[in-house]
């Protein structure tokens, strides 16, 4: 148990020392217009308080990945604390803060213009189909996640099908209205019940003395699948995500100042990583050891590990209010997913969102493609998911480490992470069935050649943008003038 009050601790001190450190490396402009300003629409670009866009900015990166992914991590043992801790501090709300930050310095543009811009042109193109490829994905598994909890919170009462039904007709509305009209208005309440349901089982545990395993680098895992790559694409919300990448645009075009940058992007990682601590520490303690916890998993899945917890900590009553809690997580990130997936293709094609028909168009063809892959097993989506998910957090850690490094600032904050990553999940691509097939020995070997190719090829092109004099940020001194 002193692990895992330890670590919580460490996440919140992260916040203020290492979190201040990246804010100050980044040098914030407290004057600067932002985009909430600069191109205010009255959709996605309007002015938002903090603590709505901190509330909106946790709701729409979290999901259902801090609580199934550690509860899935679990597995591996108290190893899974370290990840999500030094993950959260030093990789996941650097990948966050750096993607907040860029995109509101460059009109709130997304993750794909970004890469165009600092990695050039081709990346754009590239990182554009992977980005809508992973929202299709993480909007799919949104919808069959938060069913099958509701499906069994109501004892199969209502239909599966109904229930899917039901949540993609919310999304259309959420990808469609307005940002403030259902996002802004109803976000801040879903947040409470996620955070009410994070704490009263994390305060469950503790007044119930569970058995929260201490400190070891063993491999508990029933298969002993390897620690490395596997554990670091198991968790990956709650540490570090690519998905995050996807949806800090949305909340850059609504921060009213470069300032509340830190509380909004940097810190709700950190509460992501305190959510996701708790849900691994249940998976460890609740369950009578790792077997056990993979004989639920192999049953029912994480949602049933979730159902169960939830109710053995808090009771029936409190126990359903807990399983409401994490429904609206993946609720409030599949909405978001598609509302990011319009706004890329809309930026993409320069295709105006003013007008309701035109967001229409771009919407229905993302929903049809999305209720085709309902079709598809979810243990299958998630592992495609864990690989496009840490693909696209190298990338965006790449464009933050070659932005500070035209910047001339301290790019090892964003690139030492990035390598990590890289290693990891070329090392999962060489080994997994679903990719290459190789032998671990292989796959490490290779990773570490295709990383070492990469790191130079980043180098290559870093002193080339440097010498170019590539633009960090939108010229907004016309808007200044014009206020």
């Amino acid at each position: 148990m002193y692990t895992f009050l330890f670590g919580i601790a460490l996440l919140i001190i992260g916040y203020f020392t290492y979190g201040k450190f990246v804010e100050k490396t980044f040098g914030v402009k407290s004057d600067r217009k932002t985009p909430a300003y600069t191109h205010q629409d009255g959709v996605d670009y309007l002015p938002m308080n903090t603590p709505k866009n901190s509330l909106i900015q946790l709701l729409n990166i979290a999901g259902v990945g801090p609580i199934f992914g550690p509860i899935m991590g679990a597995l591996y043992g108290p190893v899974a604390f370290l990840w999500i801790v030094f993950g959260a501090i030093f990789a996941g709300a650097v990948h966050d803060y750096l993607t907040g930050m860029i995109s509101i310095r460059n009109r709130g543009a997304h993750l794909p213009e970004l890469a165009g811009k600092f990695l050039g042109k081709f990346m754009k193109h590239v990182v554009n189909a992977f980005a809508i490829l992973l929202l299709l994905l993480v909007g799919t598994v949104f919808v069959t996640a938060p069913a099958e909890l509701l499906h069994n919170l109501m004892n199969g009462w209502t239909s599966l099908g109904v229930i899917i039904a039901a949540i993609f007709i919310y999304y259309i509305f959420a990808t469609l209205l307005p940002i403030d009209k259902i996002i802004g208005r109803f976000y801040p309440i879903f947040g409470a019940l996620l955070i009410i349901s994070a704490v009263g089982v994390g305060v469950g545990m503790l007044v119930t003395g569970a058995p929260i395993p201490e400190l070891s680098l063993q491999n508990f895992h029933p298969d002993q699948a390897p620690i490395f790559p596997l554990l670091f694409l198991t968790i990956s919300c709650g540490a570090l995500s690519g998905f995050h990448a996807t949806q800090t645009p949305i909340i850059s075009r609504t921060t009213r100042g470069e300032k509340e940058g830190r509380k909004i992007f940097y810190g709700m990682m950190i509460a992501e990583g305190i959510i996701a601590m708790i849900w691994a520490a249940a998976g460890m303690s609740l369950f009578d050891g790792y077997n056990g916890l993979n004989d639920i998993l192999a049953a029912g899945g994480p949602a049933a590990v979730v159902t169960e917890a939830s109710t053995l900590m808090l009771g029936a009553v409190g126990g359903t209010l807990a399983v409401l809690g994490v429904i609206v997580l993946p609720i409030t990130s599949g909405d978001t997913a598609f509302r990011s997936a319009r706004m890329i293709i809309a930026d993409y094609f320069n295709f105006s969102q003013k007008k309701v028909l035109n967001r229409l168009w771009i919407a229905l063809p993302l929903f049809v493609l999305s209720i085709a892959l309902t079709q598809i097993d979810f243990t299958l989506l998630w592992r495609y998911f864990s690989w496009a998910n840490q693909s696209t957090a190298v990338i965006a850690l790449f464009v933050g480490a070659m932005y500070l490094y035209i910047a001339r600032k301290n790019y090892w904050i964003a690139l030492i992470p990035g390598v990590f990553m890289l290693m990891a999940t070329m090392t999962y691509i060489l080994n997994a069935s679903i990719g290459f097939g190789l032998a671990l020995n292989f796959s490490y070997f290779g990773a570490a050649v295709i990383s070492v190719a990469i790191i130079t090829l980043f180098f290559y092109a870093a002193k080339k943008a440097r010498q170019g004099n590539i633009p960090l940020e939108e010229d907004v001194s016309a808007f200044e003038k014009i206020a």
